[in-house]
């Protein structure tokens, strides 16, 4: 090449394809920029009638379109970027020469796909495919992503398919020689980036919420590691949506670790507004609730109106067992119970022996946490020596080492004394854990409602309670137990630890009970928007429910929202809409907003609490579908940000300028400038 011509000339860059330099040279070829000549000779003459007109090139369009860039050899104006990337001949071969309508020219290349594409266009393929995998829950990375690899993972399987299909994009791959966005590293900052913009939209969507709830959830996966995830829930356009924040990781398990996890999260969300968190509601981890020193009392301490609710999305069956199994010979025995569904959903063969002998089925077992239900506890005492027998099948049919172990060690937990015992007393318990359960989760249910469940639940727990001795005795007449020598010489103090034991469960699922169901006015104030009773409160006002909502939230201009609530009682178009969030929807609609100013409030209060009783409206519980999301993806690396892409992934197809924002991040990253 002729050492008069720069690297950034025009006439360099249309002889030599930008995409086959060294990583140095396109580092100077950036430092250079791009080539802006005066083009005096650039000159257009054109007559109209008898008068000619002479035009000449003005630099002014250098400054006004940072992407313009001229030659003074070829006397012509082109694209900068296209002529790196490739675009229209006429801006990166020929050139424009023609000066008139040259304006109109500009901006039509600038609205044009090809020139927007050729910024971002290698970013946008790469991010799109990075958000493909977050979407569908698939892994990103294989075993080996070396070149001849068979297994180099769905990410670089989606790239190598995008290849073929875009010839612009193969071209890249292949003269490219520094950034091709494929390296763990560039995924993880891309990741890192989709993340960061994701909860920059959910704060902005918080910042306008007028209150916000938290629901938080301990996840336990498959290699054990304790970690808690938080979701907001707020009102949007008058709809109640729950964002994922992200997964947390406390340093230990006790309620000062977990608070100060969580208020380290909310604290610089919420900022200086305590009244803005409404709600907090807790599965897991049993030191996250309790009247004294829980994590919700800690963190009530600091918002004064997070009141603790039991959340429609945690299973009130399966928190009792979380709570109880703080107990280890309680935890052993759930445990040990989890390995006989688990043992029969790894293999149909195994399934269609137990179908032969019984007809039933094992409830299907989810690794990623506890999956102890009614259905679990009640088939195996119920099939017991069916489930036996149907292990000796096993034993005598199977070829395999591994499975005639595991059958071998089920048949002995199934004659165990002290497994049989605690399968025998919780075969008591968990039918009245989940008609409790049943009761919460009512459509119509009611702070009356759940006072008598919970009374009842309390005096039918009290009577296994009192029967323990009984139930001891009729244990150890039970056929098919194994009680060993050794246990017989204590078999007196063995029995009364057992009933001790048994004692402690019994009064600590009393007591998680009354703790959990406890607040319930928020159901009580859901009871002022029942449209069916209008006409009845137009007579006579309910101030019984009133009453309890303002003390509950007494910040309300009280004799406003009475008034208003008389107004809604009386009007007919109100009474055609039954809930709250069709009541609040109307209301915004149809400009209503300062009218009913402190019905709006109270409207979006409730819509912002994770209710217990079941809405018609409500969305799919977030807290479930991250669970789901949780199994397809753990041990990857970034899980905040690929469970934010499947979560959320609604919020991030709305917003049409995500990619754009994303790309805009991680491009002014310290160590990603010069790859752009």
């Amino acid at each position: 090449m002729d050492s008069s011509i720069h690297k950034n000339s025009v006439i360099n860059l249309i002889s030599n394809r930008f995409t086959s330099y060294t990583y140095e040279q396109k580092l100077e070829i950036k430092q250079l920029g791009r080539p802006t000549p005066d083009l005096k000779g650039l000159i257009n003459k054109a007559k109209k009638g008898k008068n000619e007109y002479i035009r000449h090139f003005n630099t002014d369009y250098y400054a006004k379109h940072k992407w313009l860039c001229g030659c003074d050899i070829k006397l012509a104006v082109y694209c900068f970027p296209c002529l790196c990337f490739g675009g229209d001949i006429s801006w990166t071969k020929t050139g424009v020469t023609h000066l008139g309508h040259l304006s109109e020219k500009i901006k039509k290349h600038e609205n044009s796909f090809k020139h927007l594409q050729n910024e971002a266009n290698l970013k946008k393929k790469i991010l799109n495919c990075i958000k493909f995998c977050g979407q569908h829950n698939l892994p990103l990375r294989g075993h080996n992503e070396k070149i001849n690899s068979n297994n180099k993972g769905v990410f670089l399987g989606v790239i190598e398919l995008c290849k073929d299909l875009d010839v612009s994009l193969r071209s890249h791959f292949e003269d490219s020689k520094v950034f091709k966005g494929t390296s763990k590293t560039i995924q993880n900052d891309l990741l890192d980036c989709i993340l960061l913009v994701a909860r920059k939209q959910i704060l902005l969507e918080i910042e306008t919420a007028q209150f916000v709830s938290i629901i938080v959830d301990e996840t336990t996966d498959i290699s054990n590691m304790f970690q808690l995830v938080i979701v907001f829930r707020y009102e949007l356009k008058g709809q109640p949506v729950e964002r994922f924040w992200g997964f947390l990781n406390p340093d230990g398990h006790n309620a000062e670790s977990l608070t100060s996890t969580i208020l380290s999260e909310i604290n610089p969300i919420l900022k200086n507004t305590p009244n803005k968190l409404i709600a907090q509601s807790y599965d897991g981890a049993a030191v996250m609730s309790g009247q004294k020193s829980g994590v919700n009392v800690r963190v009530k301490e600091l918002y004064p109106y997070a009141y603790y609710i039991h959340c429609y999305a945690h299973q009130l069956n399966l928190i009792m067992t979380q709570s109880i199994s703080q107990n280890k010979e309680v935890r052993i025995f759930f445990s040990n119970l989890s390995e006989i569904p688990v043992f029969f959903s790894n293999s149909p063969q195994r399934v269609a022996v137990l179908d032969k002998l019984v007809d039933v089925r094992l409830p299907r077992a989810v690794q990623t946490r506890w999956n102890f239900n009614i259905r679990t506890v009640n088939t195996v005492y119920e099939y017991r020596n069916e489930i036996m027998e149907c292990m000796d099948k096993i034993i005598e049919s199977s070829q395999q080492t591994l499975t005639i172990n595991q059958a071998g060690s089920i048949k002995r937990l199934l004659s165990d004394s002290i497994f049989i015992f605690w399968l025998s007393i919780f075969h008591k318990i968990m039918p009245h854990v989940d008609f409790l359960y049943n009761n919460v989760q009512a459509v119509n249910t009611d702070p009356v409602q759940i006072n008598s469940s919970v009374e009842k639940f309390k005096n039918e727990i009290s009577k296994i309670r009192n029967n323990v001795t009984d139930i001891i005795e009729s244990v150890s007449n039970m056929p098919n137990i194994n009680i060993k020598k050794s246990r017989l010489e204590s078999h007196e103090t063995m029995n009364i630890s057992r009933k001790n034991t048994v004692l402690e469960v019994c009064d600590t699922i009393i007591v998680k009970a009354k703790d959990r169901l406890e607040f319930t006015k928020h159901l009580t104030a859901a009871n002022l928007f029942k449209a069916e009773k209008y006409l009845e409160y137009s007579k006579t006002f309910p101030f019984q429910y009133f009453q309890c909502t303002t003390e509950c939230y007494p910040f309300f201009d009280i004799e406003r929202l009475k008034t208003e609530l008389e107004v809604m009682y009386f009007r007919d178009d109100f009474r055609t809409l039954n809930g709250v969030i069709p009541t609040l929807k109307y209301i915004i609609t149809n400009d209503m907003n300062e009218t009913f100013r402190e019905v709006l409030t109270l409207l979006k209060i409730l819509i912002t609490i994770p209710m217990t009783s079941s809405e018609a409206e409500r969305c799919f519980s977030t807290l479930k579908r991250i669970k789901t999301c949780l199994r397809s993806t753990m041990g990857e690396e970034r899980l905040n940000a690929l469970t934010m892409i499947n979560i959320e992934n609604e919020m991030i197809s709305n917003d049409a300028n995500f990619n754009k924002k994303v790309i805009d991040m991680f491009s002014e990253t310290k160590d990603r400038r010069l790859d752009f």
